[in-house]
């Protein structure tokens, strides 16, 4: 069966210092300081290190859920990429080599377990 990789990727403030989360496997990681960037910049930076999780877990069926739809539509092609994504897109596409693209799925926030894992690390 497809393996499923969460990802979820944020910043406190916008811009500000950026944070990701990949759950994979039943196990969490957490990358809590990645620099200063944007929502954007984080969404991407864990969709990149989600397909670099997957990969070097040697996952033969695998599937990647996030819930940002705006990294979502240009990483599967199904929306143009512009701006300051193009470089994220070139990053993402150069990791997943000559292969077709790993299949991207939107999930709701509520589903994404890596959304859960950044959430719990800013209690209200």
């Amino acid at each position: 069966s497809r393996i499923k990789v969460y990802f979820d990727g944020g910043c406190r403030p916008n811009p500000g210092k950026m944070e990701i989360a990949v759950v994979a496997g039943g196990q969490v990681h957490i990358l809590p300081d990645l620099g200063h960037g944007t929502n954007t910049d984080a969404e991407w930076l864990a969709l990149i290190h989600a397909l670099r999780i997957a990969q070097s877990l040697s996952l033969p069926d695998f599937v990647l859920l996030g819930d940002a739809a705006h990294v979502i539509g240009p990483a599967t092609g199904a929306v143009k990429c512009r701006g300051a994504a193009i470089c994220h897109l070139e990053a993402f596409r150069a990791l997943a080599g000559d292969d077709a693209p790993p299949p991207i799925r939107y999930i709701k926030r509520t589903q994404n377990l890596a959304g859960i894992a950044l959430a719990r690390l800013h209690p209200r």
